[in-house]
């Protein structure tokens, strides 16, 4: 679905040097798979989810969305119609007053016949939990239901991929709740292939792979478990583990018996009952 070779990027800057943003990025994801990519602030992190997306190009290197080579303007369309954007500010995207009619934007555009925009504007809503709101006006909506419209509006174009830069860092625990269980939702229920950009190592434990940038680099990949039991090398990119696996290690550290690639709170009442 998405594959990157030997990708390289840098944003021209105000002075006469430029510095590169993203080196040598080799990525490859498969359709389907849920894919994280962590980092901290200035990783390069957003500024890879937006070469998804073409919204901007490699300066070297080749970025394929479903064989579709980005640097090649004939694929645009195509390709933005297969990878769709979420972006952080859920305000950013919402066009319209009412929620039905801002679902409705993108079948729209694409020239969509009425009956058909009727139905998908409703299978989405279904799909993101919000289909008791289509009549409601967004702006009166809580944070995490604004973005889990905007996530239905990039739904209802019927992608193959959907691309989420950030999309729970303007959101309270709540929100993000219910918008990562939406994510995960869409992509165990309806096989849509996630990349998940964020710096919440929380949201990165359902993952099917993770992969973490560090001065526009890969700088881990693997599982969440092969990522995040390298507690040490995490931390010295700036992040933190999840609090269950930092839990684990500082059991380990004082001599119980414990695994490091512990994730989640129902992994460790396991072990820990199984303690002698």
């Amino acid at each position: 679905m998405i594959k990157t070779e030997n990708v390289s990027f840098r944003y021209p800057s105000q002075e006469t040097e430029e510095l590169f943003a993203l080196h040598d990025i080799n990525i490859s994801i498969k359709k389907g798979e849920f894919v994280a990519v962590l980092g901290h602030n200035g990783s390069g992190k957003s500024t890879f989810a937006k070469l998804l997306n073409a919204l901007l190009l490699p300066n070297f290197g080749v970025v394929y969305i479903n064989g579709m080579e980005t640097k090649d303007i004939s694929n645009l369309w195509n390709i933005r119609q297969t990878a769709g954007m979420v972006f952080q500010n859920p305000d950013n995207q919402i066009v319209a007053t009412v929620v039905e009619e801002d679902v409705a934007f993108g079948p729209e555009n694409l020239g969509i016949p009425p009956l058909e925009i009727r139905k998908r504007v409703d299978e989405s809503l279904i799909d993101v939990g919000m289909f008791e709101y289509r009549k409601h006006s967004p702006h009166l909506l809580s944070g995490g239901q604004k973005q889990r419209i905007a996530i239905a509006g990039i739904l209802s174009m019927k992608p193959k991929c959907i691309i989420l830069d950030e999309p729970t860092a303007m959101l309270d625990p709540s929100g993000r709740k219910e918008v990562i269980e939406t994510i995960i939702k869409l992509n165990k229920e309806e096989n849509i292939t996630i990349v998940l950009i964020t710096h919440y190592m929380d949201e990165a434990v359902n993952a099917d792979k993770v992969y973490v940038m560090g001065d526009g680099k890969i700088a881990l990949e693997g599982t969440p478990k092969q990522v995040f039991s390298k507690v040490k090398e995490i931390k010295e990119l700036g992040l933190d583990v999840p609090q269950i696996t930092e839990l684990a290690q500082m059991l380990i550290d004082e001599g119980v018996d414990l695994p490091s690639d512990i994730l989640t709170v129902q992994e460790m009442v396991v072990e820990l009952c199984q303690l002698k």
